[in-house]
């Protein structure tokens, strides 16, 4: 007989290895894009505190100068300052992308629900509406309605932007509220005669804002980028009004004259806040699809 003892079978030894560290809390957020996005946005909103010089005065001895001491962006062909226009007329960019996106956002959620707890017909319906608009590229119908309402302003290019960007979102909405109509908070609330508001805005929108954040997040990025489309198209906000996509406009008399800067440094700003809108969208995406995917 075999002189070896007994062995505990199904127990593994335990390792010595090093302990798994704690994930940081930084690890897979765009850390980078929320603090320039964050900068961009308090420069804009706190820059008379630090801006050097007039950003509507008109020095015409100083004109289509190049980046220097006492110009740190050079000035456009006005003789305006661009560092202290660049960092005014962010606010009106910023603006428009803000304030378009809310009311596109009321829109699709307000209508989104509806659809969602429609009957079915009316539900085909509303939704057959939606993916006509959805089939017309938005920036034509933006022109329609800005040429409608009349001279631009910042109200009326808000308003043009913001009616014409909500379906993406309505869509997921009535997605959303399909799933949920039929729970027993709802159907409850109902009974107890919750109006729709009332349903809506305490017990369906807690349950599917995070679903359309980054969407929301996405259409301030396309509100800013058709605001600077149209001015570039000469069609948006006029000259004398400042905004980045307002100094875009100039860009074909900058090229004639040289003036690289008065180019190159508003559509950088332009561009920086486009990626750090976009980098933060995708990772809202991405943390729903993750939120999702774990139920």
């Amino acid at each position: 007989m075999d002189d070896q003892g007994f062995a505990c079978a199904g127990i593994r030894p335990l390792s010595h290895g090093p302990a798994p560290q704690k994930q940081r809390w930084y690890r897979g957020k765009p850390i980078v894009s929320i603090l320039l996005l964050a900068g961009i946005i308090l420069g804009c909103l706190f820059c008379n505190a630090f801006i050097p010089k007039d950003p509507t005065y008109m020095d015409l001895f100083h004109y289509d100068e190049a980046p220097g001491r006492e110009f740190l962006f050079g000035t456009d062909a006005m003789g305006r300052d661009i560092f202290s226009i660049v960092w005014y007329g962010g606010r009106l960019s910023l603006l428009i992308g803000f304030s378009a996106t809310a009311i596109s956002t009321a829109i699709a959620v307000v209508f989104g629900a509806v659809s969602g707890l429609a009957p079915r017909w009316l539900d085909a319906v509303l939704m057959r509406l939606t993916e006509i608009l959805l089939s017309v590229p938005n920036l034509l119908i933006i022109i329609l309605i800005q040429a409608i309402l009349g001279k631009p302003n910042v109200l009326s290019i808000s308003f043009a932007i913001g009616i014409t960007s909500w379906t993406g979102i309505a869509k997921i909405v009535r997605t959303e509220v399909r799933q949920m109509r039929s729970s027993e908070y709802v159907l409850a609330a109902r009974c107890m005669g919750g109006g729709f508001f009332h349903i809506l805005w305490r017990h369906l929108m807690p349950n599917f804002i995070s679903s359309i954040m980054f969407m929301v997040v996405m259409n301030v990025r396309n509100a800013i980028a058709a605001e600077s489309t149209l001015s570039f198209m000469g069609i948006g906000l006029p000259w004398e009004v400042i905004s980045w996509g307002s100094m875009l406009s100039l860009s074909e008399k900058a090229l004639l004259s040289g003036s690289w800067w008065m180019i190159l440094i508003p559509g950088l700003f332009l561009v920086v806040t486009l990626l750090c809108v976009t980098n933060i969208g995708n990772w809202l995406r991405k943390q729903t699809n993750c939120r999702q995917s774990n139920l």
